[in-house]
């Protein structure tokens, strides 16, 4: 949920919300590359009875940019059908669930796959099940086999999921949206007057028992290239950059007479994501619902609220004399370069041995994963702050600690990237709100879909 609730317009609009986006060369497929696009964030488990679904009247896409210009060459698009056994009962099922065709099962989701490609649109399948939401141990008794049984191989081509997963992005919400209040370092925080300062403590995952709707597809590297993926790391075709979307028809009908809502005209885009927290800490709140809309094409328009981001100028004053370093930098006026290259166009080659995910001088929010990098032996939830080459900023991993690591880079810790003299406050790479992937509410799988088994109504305490 990086992106969360991030625009006034998309908060109101949950089924077609983006929350996270994941690309990394698969760690036990390493000639394949997982994309993972999550959706309806923030999903408590018992919310029935009408349970969470992806939306039929909304079009779901996971966009490559081959070329570096911020659009799509390669779009895979995801649409649903939700069919329903028997409308004269209120039940989501009337009985243990045991298989994606079980006649118990009342409420079910269907999905057709399609390939966009130079506007040529083939359909790669029809038909797909999707999973059930994790209800309980009498109506799912066996969660794991249904969620297995709902991955799809597409005959030598990609492999698919869509359906719950348990909400692998951990984050302390509940400190950070007071005020950037970080629980370890809560101490120097400037409490305004309100009384003695706290004691450090440690952070709380607020989406330990949250679940999430997610597309995930597995794809062999050469369709995502186009061609052999290099092996040279600083081929710059080796490079691609990756973004989500949901996109809804631009003209709704409301039947006066059933209250069905009719859909008609071409799709308009209502969210997209890239980078995490892209738009919810960097783009201000008065142009967030336009960012949402726009492609990663015309990103330059927002490129002057990567170059002075307001969290990094708010961090001195929150902390006082923890940051007098980026006090320096951002008093100077300098434009944050480092966060330009991370976020808007890839880090050059040179800039860090052995690592580049460079596509050009073309801004544009994309996450981007140069597929010539091996997954790591020994994974850093800090990716490439660690010397981890294979880890975020270079594509997203399930278990990167995102916000840590964005963080840092807006404290400065990036910055001697694109000035040497640049020395980085102490703090700078120790920020962190206190959460790591030991307090995701389910274990990560090390096989796709990746993210966790989604936690059930019924075994999940009530908030």
């Amino acid at each position: 949920m990086s992106s969360h609730r991030e625009a006034p317009g998309i908060l109101k609009d949950p089924v077609a919300d983006n929350t996270d986006v994941y690309a990394f060369v698969s760690p036990d497929k390493p000639d394949t590359v997982t994309l993972i696009a999550n959706y309806i964030p923030l999903q408590s488990p018992a919310g029935g009875p009408n349970f969470f679904e992806f939306g039929d009247d909304v079009l779901y896409a996971i966009n490559i940019d081959r070329t570096g210009d911020g659009r799509a060459d390669v779009s895979y698009q995801f649409r649903f059908e939700t069919r329903v056994r028997n409308p004269n009962t209120f039940l989501y099922n009337t009985g243990p669930i045991q298989s994606l065709n079980d006649p118990d099962w009342n409420r079910r989701q269907f999905y057709t796959i399609r390939r966009v490609q130079n506007g040529k649109s083939v359909t790669l399948a029809r038909g797909l099940s999707c999973p059930p939401c994790n209800i309980g141990p009498l109506s799912t008794p066996n969660y794991p086999a249904l969620a297995q049984a709902a991955v799809h191989s597409l005959g030598g081509g990609p492999t698919v999921f869509a359906g719950q997963r348990a909400e692998g992005f951990y984050v302390d919400l509940g400190s950070i949206f007071d005020l950037a209040t970080l629980r370890p370092f809560q101490n120097l925080h400037n409490q305004f007057g309100l009384g003695g300062m706290p004691q450090a403590a440690p952070g709380v995952n607020a989406t330990k028992d949250l679940n999430v709707h997610s597309i995930a597809i597995q794809v062999p590297k050469r369709e995502l290239a186009g061609r052999a993926v290099p092996t040279n790391p600083a081929d710059r075709h080796a490079v691609i950059g990756v973004y989500a979307s949901a996109s809804r028809q631009r003209v709704s009908v409301r039947d006066q007479h059933t209250g069905d809502v009719l859909e008609r005209g071409p799709f308009q885009q209502v969210s997209r994501l890239g980078n995490p927290l892209f738009n919810e800490v960097i783009v201000p709140m008065g142009r967030k619902d336009f960012w949402n809309a726009q492609s990663p094409h015309d990103d330059e328009q927002f490129a002057k609220y990567v170059a002075h981001p307001e969290l990094s100028n708010l961090l001195p004053g929150l902390y006082p004399g923890v940051f007098p370093n980026l006090d320096k930098l951002n008093k100077s006026g300098k434009p944050r370069a480092d966060l330009i290259a991370i976020l808007l166009t890839g880090i050059p080659v040179g800039l860090i041995p052995g690592f580049q995910n460079f596509t050009g001088s073309r801004q544009a929010d994309l996450l981007r994963l140069n597929m010539a990098i091996r997954p790591a032996k020994k994974p850093s939830i800090f990716g490439l702050l660690d010397g981890d080459l294979a880890g975020f900023p270079n594509g997203r991993r399930v278990a990167d600690d995102v916000t840590a690591i964005e963080l840092r880079a807006l404290a400065g810790v990036t910055y001697p990237l694109v000035d040497k003299k640049f020395k980085p406050d102490a703090a700078a790479s120790a920020v962190t709100d206190g959460t790591t992937p030991a307090d995701v509410g389910a274990p990560f799988l090390n096989r796709f879909p990746y993210l966790g088994v989604p936690r059930s109504g019924y075994s999940t305490p009530a908030k």
